[in-house]
Order: C-alpha cells, then sequence, then structure tokens
C-alpha cells in the first residue's frame, strides 16, 4: 500500500471528527465557552503547516492543512455569528 493513501484516509478522518466538533458547538447553549484563542491558535499553526507541507513537497499535507484552516475559519464564522445572534436585540412588535 502507498504511504499517500493512510495520509489521504487519516485526512478523511481528522476533517469528519473536527466537522462533527463544529456541528456539536455550534449547536451548544453556550458557543462562547469556547475560547476565540483556540480559532486563532488552529488557524495559524494551519496556516504554518501548509506552508511547511508545500515547502516540503506533500500534497497530502497541504490538503489536509488547508481543510484544516478551512474548519478553523467555518468555526470561527458560526461563533461569532451565534454571539451576533444572542447579543442582537430581537425587533419590535
Amino acid at each position: 500500500m502507498h504511504p499517500d493513501i493512510l495520509g489521504w484516509v487519516a485526512t478523511l478522518v481528522l476533517v469528519a471528527t473536527l466537522v462533527r466538533q463544529m456541528i456539536k458547538q455550534h449547536r451548544a447553549a453556550h458557543p462562547e465557552t469556547v475560547s476565540r484563542w483556540l480559532f486563532l491558535g488552529q488557524m495559524s499553526a494551519s496556516a504554518l503547516f501548509t506552508l511547511y507541507s508545500y515547502l516540503l513537497g506533500s500534497s497530502v499535507f497541504v490538503v489536509t492543512n488547508l481543510l484544516l484552516l478551512g474548519t478553523a475559519i467555518t468555526g470561527q464564522f458560526l461563533a461569532w455569528r451565534r454571539r451576533q445572534r444572542s447579543t442582537t436585540p430581537p425587533p419590535p412588535c
């Protein structure tokens, strides 16, 4: 078996896990308990690992880290949107 196959399978498992966690967090009663620093750290690390993987010529890790960056950005957006909704007063009747 080619080693890249293991890398792609690991990528699928990791991304599926993160997407599931994002959904769970988005539906949570108190999403604000997740630190913004977690998202910022994940985004920074993913961007740096993407560059690192590109420089090494590893397409599996370039794609994996781009997907991780995408989940971090999506998670941050969903958390921001949810916070906006919870602080916006309802429209007048």
